[in-house]
């Protein structure tokens, strides 16, 4: 299965409810702090929107709820990897993909043989306090040449106008958060975003 060269995350299935009929294929839910039945209700609202639309839903985090609600992949960052399962993931047939900083994360996300490795932030990024600098074009070349075919996701700071740079140094897949989030027309953003990675989409051709 190939993932789209475009992924948006989102804090809500009413995000996802909102754009992934404008042609979205590649979505990640990312809530924080959530009361479990809350956490439960968007999950299905998220799963049944995307299946609808034909576009692939990544869970954040919360890998027990993933299963249970019959998802099938997810997302790690480096401080969820201490408390997560991995061999009831794997057993549960879930792909995933892990977020990276440095060596020493990256080569912890290599030894699980994840679907993806995320790298960030490539540029400064407003939506949380980071403890790493922006990690710069030059590092995702980096990263893409010590990962070779495995799907290098860069993230932080992206807007329409760097995806040229993000791709042209290695970049398979660009994900966006505030550039759509805080946009005054979300619906007419995504749209741009999906048209401006259609190129990228063309060569890596169909699923």
């Amino acid at each position: 299965m190939k993932l789209d060269p475009f992924y948006l995350i989102v804090d809500s299935a009413d995000w996802i409810e909102r754009l992934v009929p404008c042609g979205v294929k590649l979505v990640q839910l990312r809530m924080k702090n959530i009361d479990p039945p809350k956490l439960r209700d968007h999950v299905r609202r998220a799963r049944q929107i995307c299946v609808r639309h034909g576009c692939q839903l990544i869970i954040n985090d919360y890998w027990q709820t993933a299963i249970d609600e019959g998802c099938d992949f997810i997302h790690l960052g480096q401080e969820d990897l201490a408390d997560a399962d991995i061999n009831a993931i794997r057993k549960a047939n879930l792909k995933i993909g892990i977020s990276t900083h440095d060596e020493a994360e990256l080569e912890t996300a290599l030894a699980l043989a994840p679907d993806y490795v995320a790298l960030g932030p490539i540029y400064p990024t407003t939506l949380k306090k980071m403890n790493w600098p922006a990690q710069g074009l030059e590092k995702l070349a980096l990263w893409k040449s010590r990962i070779g075919a495995l799907p290098l996701v860069a993230i932080g700071g992206l807007r329409v106008d760097r995806l040229s740079g993000v791709f042209a140094n290695g970049a398979d897949i660009a994900a966006v958060v505030t550039d759509i989030a805080q946009n005054q027309d979300p619906e007419a953003q995504t749209k741009r975003w999906i048209e401006q990675t259609s190129a990228i989409r063309q060569i890596n051709g169909p699923d």
